[in-house]
């Protein structure tokens, strides 16, 4: 009887040691196959996703670019994976498809929020960046700030669909039946030229490439543009991954401060287009305190 009783206990133990085995390992934290960093070495490649917006991730011929891929380029070969695939989705639907597996990375120069860090975990910050409006060529509203915005009802400003710029023209004051959201750059760009809108905004480095590519002649760059006094400003961007897959995060943040004590982030940084040292995050700054605000 006392034999039985053992080998009852001693099979129940085993059958829970192997549940909590199995637990940790599909957490995406653990080191068994289903983890999230196992996975994309096994695959050889990862899935990325990003929001087609230059130049922080955007295709062009057909071949993935822009500063933030440039940085996971790098940072997942050093991981061993060589392969990075990109797949282009609108910006409100890179969350939840890193969320549901989808993606295995979104990198878009993605601005670290405490919204955002409630569904996402972010990568070590590696960019930083203001933000730049354009208007109709000779600047007829005389707009050089969101303030400006503001204090003229009869004003519409165009911004993508889910872009930080929403919350943070509404923090300056700017109502919101005066916010106009497009799915993308150059739609904003188009509802300015036809008059629909009188002004659009997103970060500097968005609409001076955009400006270059599909501007034209009607429209203009405010150079004298009034950086927003809103919290957020200047915005921190990072990959994101999904919540359960902290060894793939973790590989990541290892490589990157690697990148960062060589010199080879600030290399990267300063070999795309429109960046420079003034996008390279000198200061002793942590996704923790971004995530609270």
């Amino acid at each position: 009887m006392k034999k039985k009783l053992l080998s009852m206990i001693i099979v129940t133990l085993s059958v829970l040691l192997l549940a909590a085995c199995g637990s940790e390992e599909s957490s995406g934290s653990g080191e068994g196959g289903d983890s999230a960093l196992s996975k994309v070495k096994d695959q050889g490649y990862v899935t990325v996703g990003f929001a087609n917006e230059a130049p922080y991730a955007y295709k062009e011929d057909g071949e993935l670019k822009g500063v933030a891929v440039e940085i996971a380029k790098a940072a997942f070969a050093k991981m061993g994976v060589d392969e990075v695939k990109g797949e282009i989705a609108d910006w409100k639907q890179l969350i939840p498809g890193v969320k549901t597996g989808k993606f295995d990375v979104i990198t878009a120069g993605m601005a670290i929020l405490p919204n955002r860090c409630e569904q996402v975990d972010f990568a070590t910050p590696g960019i930083k960046y203001g933000e730049g409006m354009v208007v109709e060529k000779g600047n007829p509203e005389s707009l050089k700030s969101y303030a400006d915005i503001a204090a003229n009802g009869d004003v519409t400003v165009a911004v993508m669909s889910g872009a930080t710029e929403v919350d943070f023209l509404k923090s300056a004051g700017v109502s919101e039946d005066q916010i106009e959201t497009y799915p993308d750059i150059a739609a904003t760009l188009d509802a300015v030229k036809t008059g629909r809108a009188q002004a659009t905004t997103a970060t500097e480095l968005t609409v001076k490439k955009a400006m270059k590519s599909t501007g034209g002649d009607s429209l203009e760059y405010v150079q004298d543009f009034e950086q927003p006094d809103v919290e957020g400003v200047p915005s921190y961007g990072a990959a994101g991954f999904a919540q359960d897959a902290d060894d793939l995060r973790e590989a990541y943040n290892e490589e990157l401060a690697k990148m960062r004590e060589s010199g080879e982030l600030a290399e990267i940084v300063n070999s795309v287009e429109f960046f420079g040292d003034g996008n390279l995050i000198t200061e002793d700054i942590t996704v923790e305190e971004l995530c609270k605000g």
